[in-house]
């Protein structure tokens, strides 16, 4: 990169350490500065990763050397130090989802354009080796006509993980449960492989939700849903979304069509196969044929931060060659459009529309 990219972290909680890591690993990036905690994990962050802290996202901000805030808050508090970021021509990287609503995620996009900063979001399935392998297939045509599409998250949280004073599984700040929170990631790629594939994007959801598995006292939204996809082509897709199927199993995607299926559980190709084969067919399913970790499907912290990386190397990549970077704000909103549609079908009982802007 042709400058050093001086970034500061907004929240200190358990994802935070996830991006201090990953910028810790790229060359050109270093993080000078965080914000928005509580004792003893100000000191705990600082004597591990470095950096100025301060009490308050604005006077962070407000130094002149910051280049990029990246932004780990609860979901539901993302809005705020993003539009006060973007306002001082700061470049803001956001952890998923954009926001917990498109009233508030549209408030980002807009302040964006008018914004000498750029927007950007963290999708690090988008990254994942074998997803990008899965992409460039179905962007060559190799499904053929698509017919289905099919994300699985059948992970598992315990009562902890919403207990009380915690920010997960409220409505304010999670937005929602198994779905906004542990299925983004899932959706998002779905819906990219769908796209790529010629599929268009996804139009019309219908879905059921329920809380099953935990204490109601603690969790105010669903921890599983069930819901049905139609994109623009006509193919069709299912997204299964739970954080109450213990112990917790592989996130899966699955595409295929007239001429070809790919199915995926994490890192692990379990399924590549086309009715015109190549002779880098076999490379490819030797490469990613192995057996994969059940990544964070029990454990929130139980991920391979390596996606999270290229992630943000890429949109400092982006800064600096002046081009769009692989999430845009206009794609991170494709997947909070297909929940929230996901998330008015269930109330209403009714097939709902996917609005984008």
């Amino acid at each position: 990169m042709k400058k050093q990219y001086r970034i500061g972290i907004v929240g200190v909680g358990a994802i935070a350490g996830i991006h201090a890591r990953a910028i810790r690993d790229i060359d050109g990036a270093e993080m000078v500065a965080f914000c928005n905690g509580v004792e003893p994990r100000i000191s705990e962050f600082q004597s591990e990763y470095g950096g100025e802290y301060y009490d308050d996202y604005h006077a962070m901000i407000a130094r002149a050397d910051l280049d990029v805030v990246t932004i780990c808050t609860p979901s539901g508090a993302h809005l705020e130090p993003a539009m006060a970021a973007l306002a001082a021509d700061v470049s803001v990287l956001c952890e998923k989802p954009l926001e917990i609503d498109l009233q508030r995620a549209g408030q980002m996009l807009d302040a964006a354009r008018a914004s000498a900063g750029r927007l950007g979001s963290i999708f690090p399935q988008r990254f994942n080796p074998v997803v990008q392998a899965a992409h460039e297939a179905a962007k060559a045509g190799r499904l053929g006509t698509l017919a289905m599409a099919a994300a699985y998250v059948p992970w598992w949280r315990d009562d902890a993980y919403y207990g009380p004073n915690r920010w997960q599984g409220t409505k304010k700040l999670d937005g929602g449960g198994a779905l906004i929170n542990q299925s983004i990631h899932a959706v998002d790629a779905m819906q990219w492989l769908a796209e790529a594939a010629g599929a268009g994007p996804a139009v019309e959801v219908s879905a059921y939700t329920n809380m099953l598995c935990h204490n109601p006292e603690h969790i105010e939204v669903e921890d599983c849903c069930a819901a049905s996809v139609r994109f623009e082509s006509g193919a069709l897709g299912v997204i299964l979304a739970s954080t109450a199927m213990w112990p917790g199993g592989a996130v899966r995607f699955h595409v295929g069509g007239r001429d070809g299926s790919i199915e995926v559980h994490e890192d692990e190709l379990v399924t590549w196969r086309f009715r015109d084969e190549t002779a880098e067919d076999e490379t490819t399913r030797e490469r990613f044929g192995g057996a994969t970790s059940a990544g964070g499907a029990a454990d929130p912290m139980a991920i391979d931060y390596s996606k999270h990386t290229r992630n943000i190397e890429d949109f400092l990549h982006a800064l600096d060659e002046d081009r769009p970077s692989l999430v845009e704000p206009e794609e991170a909103w494709k997947s909070l459009a297909i929940i929230r549609a996901v998330y008015d079908a269930a109330e209403s009982g009714k097939p709902t529309r996917v609005v984008y802007r």
